[in-house]
Order: structure tokens, then sequence, then C-alpha cells
């Protein structure tokens, strides 16, 4: 992986690789106003928090509250100091070339570092996790509607026998899927900017009238919760944590456009504290409200009044218009290598079909949420920032340094593994309970008709 790679000390004749005409251009224009320490916090605060904080109440479900909230602390404290070597490695590379290294992404990192394939790895990644996270927006979308509009207990059940078969929760990621063909055909995302703001706006809204619920329930009736959980649901509540923290990609390009980039860490660290003391509370308030009925997207133990309504319409509007938003830089990268960097319609219009149909197939939001978490995001949140350092660092760092590398890449590797394996079997053993009550749908319809009244199994 590193046979291009030239020695990184300050006495090689070169310090850089350097790039082709075609890898030069950084993915995120760096011409940009700087920012301030408000708005930098601002900006880590949006790149981070996503969809994935309406999965913590059923992890904590699954963890434990004392488990999850344990889990959700180590992940968030980890994930700040992977994100903190990443701008090690760019302000070390950046004073053997006084600053005209023009690494502000993830992926001009990884091609400074380890050449070609140190890009062709990161791009990868992230296009994988950006797709993930659209993936799990139309499963949000989908599900939501579902609850609002169907009986629940055959919202699942297929519409026509046979082997086209079609769900309810299908024909709504069907719908959603020509108008985010119009919304990813945009080829700028200055006209999305209002969208972004909305989409913000949303969340701590959103946000606020949950938790707010959650503390009514709570005042109402005690639930039974638990404190901790299994061996197994460990490495879940791992997974689900680390998409939840989802912005490591982002890093480079915010800091690169604060004024006083040397207090960004102090701002990274003040950020990533904020952003988990507000997921703890969601998630734990969640689960102390509905216990062990708390569904795998928390919106849906709402009740059926206005303003629940409300809430849980936004977030699908939200996730809606944040679909191309986060869609854009696997656009960048994919256009970046197929089209020779130009705009490519058709391009963008299979990438959509693509995220739309693996939608179709997932049937729980945080299993998905933990799959990608331990998968995707654990390569670029410990793997790829530990070996990076370790690459870049080594004739100055001495043994500690160097454990303490590869230790968090060994670590990475090992919740990989078995995060993704546990996340795999639970999506699985979902499909197969699935499978069944479409097997059985015909019968059930059946006996629907031939009852006079007939009152719904839970």
């Amino acid at each position: 992986m590193v046979s291009d790679k030239k020695n990184l000390s300050p006495s090689s004749s070169r310090k850089l690789n350097s790039p082709p005409a075609e890898e030069t251009t950084p993915l995120i224009d760096n011409t940009k106003p700087l920012s301030s320490h408000p708005k930098t916090l601002a900006n880590v605060f949006i790149a981070i928090v996503g969809a994935g904080v309406l999965g913590m109440p059923y992890a904590f479900k699954r963890t434990g509250w004392i488990m999850g909230l344990l889990i959700l602390s180590f992940i968030a404290a980890s994930t700040t100091y992977c994100m903190t070597l990443l701008v090690q490695i760019r302000r070390k590379l950046d004073s053997y070339e006084n600053g005209t290294t023009n690494i502000s992404s993830f992926g001009d990192l990884g091609f400074a570092v380890c050449g070609t394939l140190g890009r062709f790895v990161v791009d990868v990644l992230i296009t994988l996790s950006q797709a993930g996270f659209c993936i799990g927006y139309l499963i949000f979308i989908a599900n939501t509607l579902l609850h609002l509009f169907h009986d629940e207990p055959f919202s699942d059940l297929s519409l026509s026998s046979g082997i086209s078969r079609f769900t309810v929760k299908s024909l709504y990621i069907w719908g959603c899927f020509p108008f985010q063909l119009g919304l990813n055909s945009i080829k700028t995302l200055t006209h999305l900017a209002p969208l972004s703001i909305f989409a913000d706006v949303v969340d701590i809204g959103a946000m606020g009238v949950v938790m707010l619920e959650d503390l009514r329930l709570i005042m109402l009736r005690r639930r039974e919760v638990k404190a901790f959980g299994g061996v197994s649901v460990f490495f879940y509540g791992m997974g689900v944590a680390l998409f939840g923290y989802e912005g490591i990609a982002m890093v480079l390009p915010i800091e690169s456009e604060m004024k006083d980039n040397a207090k960004f860490n102090k701002i990274l660290a003040l950020s990533m504290g904020l952003t988990t003391l507000m997921y703890g509370a969601f998630g734990a308030l969640g689960y102390f409200a509905f216990g062990d009925k708390t569904k795998d997207i928390i919106t849906s133990n709402l009740g059926t009044g206005w303003i629940s309504s409300l809430v849980q319409l936004g977030l699908c509007i939200n996730l809606f218009f944040t679909f191309p938003l986060m869609m854009n830089p696997v656009y960048e990268i994919v256009e970046r290598r197929f089209s020779g960097g130009r705009y490519c319609l058709w391009l963008r219009w299979l990438l959509v079909l693509i995220v739309s149909l693996v939608a179709l197939f997932v049937p729980n939001f945080a299993d998905f949420l933990s799959l990608v978490g331990s998968s995707v995001c654990c390569c670029l949140g410990f793997i790829l920032p530990g070996l990076f350092h370790l690459l870049a660092f080594k004739d100055e760092q001495g043994c500690k340094g160097c454990s303490l590398d590869i230790g968090i890449m060994i670590f990475g590797v090992v919740l990989a593994i078995s995060g993704t394996w546990f996340s795999l079997m639970e999506i699985l053993s979902a499909k197969d309970s699935r499978d069944l009550v479409f097997s059985n749908g015909d019968l059930i319809h059946e006996d629907i008709q031939n009852c006079s009244s007939f009152e719904p199994y839970s």
C-alpha cells in the first residue's frame, strides 16, 4: 500500500507525492471565507449530527442504558482523537511545503500519504458511507409514513401475490424515486443551501419535541429498563454509535476554513462533547419513556396527535431534502473517476437507483445503522487515521506512539469484523421474520375477510 509513498521526514528531498492532473484538484474548494470559532463549532455539530440519533433509544434498549452511555462516551472520545490525528498529519505535510499542499479532504490526505491507492481506498469508503446514510434516510421515510398512514400489523403485507410482490414500504420508496432524480440532477450545492439550513432547524426542533414527550411519559409512568446487555449487543451498540458520529470526512475541510485553526482541536472536543451529551440524553430518555416497547425509529413510538405527526412529517421532509446533499461527495468522486470530473446525469441517476434498491431490502432502520457504522464508518474512523498517522510519523514518534497507532488499527479491525457479523445476523433474522409474515399473508387476509370483527394481534 505504501510502495509509491516517499519518506515524510524533513530530510526527504520529496515530501509528498506529485499527483497527476486529475488527482490534484481537491474535492472541496478551499477559497471560501474563513470561519469564526462559533461558526466552526456549529459546522462541526452540523457535520456530525444526522439521522443516526433517531436509532439511539432502540440501541439503548438492546445494550442497556448504562452500557449504552459508556459505549457512546468511549466512541465519542476515540473518534475525537482519531479526528485530531488527521489534522496533525495535514499540518505536518503543510509545514514541509509552506502550506501549499492543497490537502483539503480525506482523499487528498490519503493520496499524500499512500499515493493513488490511498486515495482510492478513501474514495471507496466515503462513497459507501455517504450512500449508506442515504439508504438509512429512505428507510426512515418509508417506515415513518407507514406508521402515520397505515395499520401497523399489516404495513409489511404484500399487496399482490406471486413473484411481483410489493409492500407498502416499497411503494413509498419508489414514490420518492422520481423526485430524488430531479433533486440529484442539480449541478451545484448553492441552490440546496437553504434546504440544508431548514434540515438543521427541523432536526433540533424535532429532537426537542421528542425529548419533551419522553419526559412527560416518564413522569406519568416508569417502565422497567435494563442497565446492561450481553456481549453480542455490545458490538451492535458500537456500530450504532459509530454511525451517529458520521462527520469524520468533513473534519479537514472544516479545519481548513477556520480563522484561528490552532484552536481547532479545542473547538472539536467541545462540539463532540455537546453532541455526546445530546445523544446520551436523547437515547436514555427515549428508552426510559417506552422501555421494551421502544421501536427502531423512536418517532414511531409517538402518539397520533397532530404535534407528533408534524414532527414525523418534518423529519421526513428534512431527510428527503438532505439526500442530495449527502450524495454530493459520492457524485464528485464517481464523476472524477468515470467522466473526467465533468457533470454526468446518467451516473447520478444510476446511483440514486442503486441506493433505492438497497433500501428496499433492509427491514430495520437501527440494524442498518449498526451495519454501516461497524463496517464502513469503523474503517474511516479508526483504521485509516491510525494507519496514516503511523506512516506519517513513524520516523519521529517513539515506540509508545507507534504502539498507540497500531492499537487503534487493531481495535478498528476487531470492531469492524465483529460488529459487521452481529449486525448482519440481526438483519437476516429480521428478514426471516418478515418472510414468514409474507408466507402467511394470504391466510391472514382470508381470515380477515371471513371474520365480522377482527382484533389486530401484537
